[in-house]
């Protein structure tokens, strides 16, 4: 396998880009703020932002 093809992420990067995803959702933030140029990270950001903007939703709705 080319040393280019080792992914360049871990279960810790990724599970921090999707707390930093949630965080950004929950306080409001703009969804194209995604911070990582390569695909899996800035989905994983993406999924922890989708659950933080629903959640802030949620709380908004029920205030």
């Amino acid at each position: 396998m080319a040393e280019d093809a080792t992914p360049q992420w871990s279960l810790e990067s990724l599970t921090k880009a999707y707390q930093q995803g949630y965080m950004a959702g929950l306080t409001g933030q703009a969804k194209n703020r995604q911070p990582y140029p390569e695909e899996i990270p800035a989905a994983a950001w993406e999924a922890g932002w989708d659950d933080g903007f629903e959640q802030l939703r949620l709380q908004q709705h029920s205030a």
